[in-house]
This record gives structure tokens, sequence and C-alpha cells, in this order.
């Protein structure tokens, strides 16, 4: 059953700070059927990490709810290679816009965080509680820590002030306007765009990196940004609440996975040389669904939605003309 609200979105004038991201634009498409006031501002207009630019769009603007979806994300190669920036954007980011909404008197915050925060060798499925109980995967260091950061930076405020400040830890995403960059994106995004050029070259082989042993969960961007209003309105603790669907699957039962959506025929050879990441990383979703939420999109249709949505909007632009689904 559903818990009560314990706040009403009705009539608030929502910020959704990073709305060009594949998090912000599901949240505006999700919000969009709310009787809320979206209020969006590009980065051309206001850098997020300059704190007195903040402060006076906010003072302009006066949000009631802010969602700090922005922030600098990619796979394991380009967290290895910009560890400065994704450790200093990201705590900039955080520090301006959590610190201005507590100066301004915004009503509610809710900040995404990542359940990469975690430390690497985890039992499994993670509790919230395992936070900061052994050290974090090498290969999202720098990441990790600004996320958590800012879950401890919300933490502070409603301790301190009594500010309704939030945290979520979202499992791995993917869907519509994901990184699809084999160098920069998240494994499932970066996978779909390999097979798919693969294919299309004929090529008889797709190397894979890693051992293809480890497991990851996947969740429809869909789904975040149905929990992350389901928050809104019904969550308020100073300990972060997970969100997931609650199942796995190992990156080589991804890729036969992606492969098969694709339509690609060949060989899928496994690189151990290349890094692993994190072995095993499944969340405990127990608090989240005691709320009432429940992931809807099963993964290989959601993979089948984001392949079309791909075709339509990358492949389009290479040639007249979109490829059709096989």
């Amino acid at each position: 059953m559903t818990a009560a609200a314990l706040y009403d979105l009705s009539g608030k004038r929502v910020w959704v700070a990073g709305h060009r991201g594949m998090v912000g634009r599901a949240l505006l498409r999700r919000l969009s059927r709310e009787a809320v006031e979206l209020l969006t501002v590009p980065r051309e207009e206001l850098d997020l990490t300059e704190g007195a630019a903040v402060r006076a769009w906010m003072r302009r603007h006066r949000p009631q709810v802010v969602i700090l979806a922005a922030a600098r994300v990619g796979g394991i190669l380009a967290n290895a290679r910009r560890p400065v920036e994704f450790l200093e954007q990201n705590l900039r980011i955080e520090l301006e816009v959590i610190s201005a909404s507590a100066e301004l008197g915004v009503e509610k915050l809710l900040f995404l965080g990542s359940s990469c925060i975690y430390p690497r060798d985890c039992p499994q499925p993670i509790r919230e509680e395992y936070l900061l109980t052994g050290p974090l995967e090498e290969t999202n260091r720098a990441y990790a820590l600004a996320k958590i950061c800012g879950l401890e930076l919300c933490r502070a405020r409603r301790r301190q002030e009594g500010r309704d400040f939030i945290a979520c830890m979202p499992t791995n995403l993917y869907g519509p306007h994901d990184d699809f960059d084999p160098e920069t994106g998240h494994v499932l995004p970066a996978l779909l765009r390999r097979f798919h050029e693969a294919k299309s070259r004929g090529d008889t082989e797709v190397v894979v990196w890693g051992s293809g042993t480890p497991r990851r969960e996947f969740l429809h961007v869909e789904d975040l940004a149905e929990a992350c209003l389901h928050l809104l309105r019904h969550f308020s603790d100073e300990i972060p609440i997970n969100i997931g669907c609650g199942r796995d699957l190992t990156i080589r039962e991804l890729a036969e996975t992606i492969a098969r959506i694709t339509g690609y025929r060949g060989r899928i050879r496994f690189d151990p040389a290349r890094p692993d990441g994190t072995p095993e990383k499944r969340l405990d979703i127990s608090r989240i669904t005691a709320l009432g939420w429940r992931p809807q999109i099963p993964l290989e249709e959601g993979i089948r939605e984001t392949y079309r949505w791909f075709l339509a909007h990358h492949t389009a632009r290479a040639a007249d003309g979109a490829e059709q689904m096989p």
C-alpha cells in the first residue's frame, strides 16, 4: 500500500537542474503531466559551479522544489582519464546548488547520487547502511567520492537546519538521450552502439571489455523519473534511499541480449586484460517498494525501446532514413 503523501507538489515551482541530460529529460517528461510550474536553465546561461550566478538565478525564479540531476558522468574509461574533472566539477555543482537551496528557503530538494558510492565488495543485495563500510571501486573512485559528499551535505543541512533535503542512489540507468559513445558512455548504451555498428560493417567479432562475469542491475530512466516523483511526495529521511529493479545479470548476458536485439550474428570475445570494475552490484530496494513504488519496464523491452530511439536519432543523421528494428 502506498504511504500517505508527506509533500504536495501541486502548484509548486520545480527546478530540474541538469534538464538536458538523460535523467533530466525523463524528469521533465514525467513532470509535464503534473500541475507544477517547471523551471529550467541551459548550461550556456547558468554555470552551476558558479555560486554567485546560481544564487542570483534562484533569487529571480524562486524554485520551491529542486531536483539536482546535473553531474559530470561517464563510464570506466572516462573516469580513468578525467578523475580531476569528475571530482571537482561534481563537488562544485553539489556545493553551490545545495547550499543556495538552503540559503534561499527551498522547501524540498532531491539529490541524485549513484550506486557506485557503495564499497567495492558489498554483501548482496546492497542495503543503504553499507555506505562507507569499506573501500570504493578504484575505477570510479573520484566520481563516487563527489557523490558521497553530496549525500552528506544534504544530511548535514537536514540535521543542522531542519531542511527537507533527501537523496537517492539510482542503479545503472539507460534509455533515450543516453550517451552512446563507446569511449565515454556507460556499458549498456556503449555496447548498443558497438554491436549496431559491427552489424552494419559486417564485422565477424566484437570485443567486450573485461571477463564478462561481473553482475550489473539496469533501470530504465522512465522508471527512475517515476520513482523520483514518488520520493518527493512520500519520502523524508536523512538516510538516502536506493532506486533499482532488484534483478541483475552478467555483462556476458547483457552483451548476448544486445547482440540479439541489434541483430548481430558474429562472435563476442571478452578481453580479461581490461578492467571489470566492481564484481557485483545489485541494490536492495525494499525501502522504496515499501513506499508503494515498483519498476514497470522489463529490461529486454527497455533495451529494444532504447535501440529504436538510437536508430531514429543517431543513424538518421548519417544516412537518409532510419534503419528498421530487426
